[in-house]
């Protein structure tokens, strides 16, 4: 990624965001991976004031951390972390979607645009192919969000979907029976949200959250089967 003619530091410090992101995003940067300003620019052949900003921004977005010795840092979310995302997201889906037809603008082309997005993210998800799916997510809410007529909480709403993934993907990863814990319910959303039906929206989205939180469970269970000390084997009977 070498800057080069009509590329400008604004934009190649975009790209460079970008570009971790995507790689945070399919779990090529683990949480806990620490790097250096330096180590970055070198990797992408640029020089370190865009890298500087673009590790910023990021940081700025939760997907890192800094430490003014150490670096940066992938930030490491938390089962707490998951489920405190999820109830946000829900509070303020719901209040979005209280009455569709008033708070959002339901476009024909729009509205296309979105359902081509649901049924790709439906097709990964229903396929487990994490890679097509968070991309094709990501595009979907955002462009759904874009409905909304407040772009703070358009913000709001993009940054979690972001860190929820995030701290998703590298433990989908590793799950053999990840299939079971991917949402599929985007076509049924957008169609709700096209006639207006208000307690289809919740329905779904609800549904959608009870889905979230029951993996979040799971999770739990795992990690505290995981701490849970060792059973003492039993003492050997002595010989007669």
């Amino acid at each position: 990624m070498c800057a080069s003619g009509g590329v400008t530091r604004s934009t190649l410090r975009q790209q460079i965001a970008d570009a971790l992101r995507d790689e945070v995003l399919a779990g090529r940067l683990r949480p806990g991976r620490e790097f250096t300003v330096k180590q970055i620019a070198e990797q992408y052949g640029v020089s370190a004031t865009p890298v500087r900003e673009a590790l910023f921004d990021l940081s700025a977005q939760g997907l890192l951390t800094s430490d003014q010795h150490r670096g940066f840092q992938v930030r490491e979310f938390t089962i707490a972390d998951y489920r405190s995302m999820v109830e946000a997201r829900s509070l303020v889906v719901e209040g979005i979607f209280r009455s569709p037809g008033d708070q959002v603008a339901t476009r024909d082309d729009a509205m296309a645009s979105i359902r081509r997005r649901a049924a790709e993210a439906v097709r990964a998800a229903k396929g487990g192919d994490l890679d097509v799916l968070i991309g094709y997510d990501l595009r979907f809410w955002r462009e759904l969000g874009a409905f909304v007529m407040n772009p703070y909480i358009m913000g709001f709403l993009a940054k979690l979907r972001v860190q929820a993934w995030v701290f998703a993907v590298h433990r989908l990863r590793g799950d053999e029976d990840n299939g079971n814990w991917l949402w599929f319910g985007h076509e049924e959303l957008v169609e709700a949200i096209a006639r207006g039906d208000r307690d289809q929206v919740h329905a779904t989205m609800r549904s959608y959250y009870a889905h979230a939180l029951a993996w979040a469970d799971r999770l739990a269970e795992e990690e505290a089967r995981e701490k849970a000390p060792a059973a003492e084997p039993a003492p050997e009977e002595p010989c007669a």
